[in-house]
Parts: structure tokens; sequence; C-alpha cells
């Protein structure tokens, strides 16, 4: 069975002093089943996003329809929490517990009562995430990417037709990454998996569908190549004999030391001031680069 998420006019307010910060500030989404990529810097306000989702935070204004329950009332915020999977930024682990036994202990505070079928299902998620061979292990001894499958596996005990990953890879190394988003894509094929990052690759490699978020706002949605495209005919590389910073509003995406000096990749207009500077194909990162260029020009432009 299919599922989608219909998101009009969300906003999330708080208050510091007198002040008032939009954490959300009217965010319009539709998103449909297979993996979709929420992605924006530090502080975008995804996390907000995330947890208004999950039913653990209430939206100032807006509305937000999961699988056609609209979740504004307490009774279908209940049945979308039984639909639901949840892996936070920061999940609070039991160090002493085996991933068996936590995943068990998750599985019980989700309504799972069968003792029988809940240990067959714990057992299969947690082959799922490649954790059979350590499941008998406690949680103080796992590498920051077995915590994440762990977290992976309690989230998927429960078979969630929404799937909610926030910020998964950060602080994993390149083969755990690597490891985690193959996980997640072999898991999309019947769910809503919504991945919430500031890591470009991350969405590039899994995502065929995302959203660009930043101050509370959606700058973009689309697809990855989209957003790639977008940068098209505003990134160069230049290579200088020195280490120099480019100028004239130009972005560095990127540095590379050659034989021959430092060549840099950039996003902007044409660099006038590098008369040697060429042409190249736009990345996604590029494309993110320079959507987030264009709208702090935007702002400043406003405020002028």
């Amino acid at each position: 069975m299919t599922i989608s998420i219909q998101i009009n006019q969300l906003k999330k307010t708080y208050r510091s002093g007198a002040k008032a910060v939009h954490a959300l500030d009217g965010v319009d989404l539709d998103i449909n089943s297979g993996m979709f990529g929420l992605l924006g810097p530090n502080g975008a306000g995804k996390t907000t996003l995330m947890r208004i989702l999950a039913g653990i935070a209430s939206p100032t204004s807006g509305r937000v329809v999961v699988g056609g329950y609209d979740i504004s009332g307490a009774k279908n915020r209940a049945i979308v929490k039984g639909m639901l999977g949840y892996l936070p930024q920061e999940l609070g682990l039991y160090p002493e517990l085996t991933a068996r036994q936590f995943v068990d202990y998750m599985a019980i505070l989700k309504g799972m009562d069968d003792a029988r079928r809940r240990s067959a299902r714990v057992s299969e998620v947690l082959e799922m995430v490649g954790l059979t061979a350590q499941a008998d292990r406690k949680l103080k001894g796992f590498s920051g990417g077995m915590k994440r499958r762990a977290g992976i596996a309690q989230a998927l005990v429960n078979d969630p037709r929404l799937l909610i990953v926030d910020e998964p890879t950060a602080g994993l190394d390149p083969e755990e990454r690597i490891r985690f988003r193959n996980l997640l894509v072999s898991l999309a094929s019947e769910r809503i998996i919504l991945l919430s990052t500031h890591i470009v690759e991350d969405i590039g490699q899994t995502c065929r569908d995302m959203a660009v978020l930043s101050r509370g706002q959606i700058l973009f949605r689309g697809s990855p190549n989209a957003l790639t495209q977008a940068a098209a005919g505003h990134v160069w590389t230049v290579t200088t004999a020195e280490p120099r910073r480019p100028d004239n509003g130009l972005s560095v995406v990127s540095m590379l030391h050659l034989a021959e000096g430092v060549q840099y990749r950039l996003v902007g207009v044409h660099p006038e001031s590098y008369p040697g500077a060429a042409a190249a194909q736009p990345g996604l990162e590029d494309g993110y680069v320079w959507l987030m260029k264009e709208k702090n020009q935007a702002v400043e432009t406003m405020a002028a």
C-alpha cells in the first residue's frame, strides 16, 4: 500500500525574549513513496520539520496529512505514530543493553505485545541491518556506524510505512556512510524514507526527489539532476601558481593541490580576474552552492 505526505503552509515559531524565531515559515511539500531527501544547512529547520512529522512537536499553524490522516488531532496523530519509524539525530541508547535487548524494548514500547512474533521480528530487523552476529553484544562496545544500524533496526521493528532519518550519516567514516546509504535505498521500495541531512553526497547517492530548506523556507523542490543543472554556466576551475583566495563573490567548492599549483573549483559569475578560468560541468554540490548563493544575494538586495 502506497503512502503520501501533504504539508501545507506549515509554520513553527519560537519566542526568544521579545523576538519571534521562525523555525518553519510557510512550508509546502508533497512527498510520495521512495527516498526523499531534505537538504539544508544546520539550523535550516529540518529537525523541527522531522519532529512535527513524528508527532513529537506541534506546529504553530498549517496542516500535515500523512497517509490520509490529518495529524492535528490526537487520535490521528496516534494512528500515524503506529505507521512511523523514527531515527533522530541523537538517539538515546542504553549502553548496558545488547542490541537484541534494545530493539526488543523499543518494540514493546511500540505496542508489540506478542512475545513470539516480537522475538521473530527483532531477529529479522537485526539481520536486515547486518547486526545478527553482534546481536548479543552490549551497545557500549559498538562503533558509531553499528549504533546507527541499531537505531535503524528499532525504527524498522514495527514495519513502518514512513521512515524518518535525521542526519543518519553524521560522524560516520566513509565505509560506514556508504553501507548506511545502501541500506536505506534497499528499504525504500515499499515505504517513504525521509532523509534529512546537510551532507549533499548523501542526497545525490540515494534520492530521486528532494527539497532544499533554508531559514525555514523551501528554496528548491525537484530532482537532484534539476538542482545540478541549475548551476550550469556558473562552475569554473582555476589553477594558480600559489594559493590565492578567489574574489568577486566567487564561492570555493573545493581545492586541489597539484604539481603546478592549486586548482580551485569555483561557483559564481564568470571570474574575469582569472583569464585562465575554464568552464566545468556542474555537480549536485555546485547546484546547492549556487542556489544558496542566489538566495543570499536576493536577501542582501532586499535589505539594501
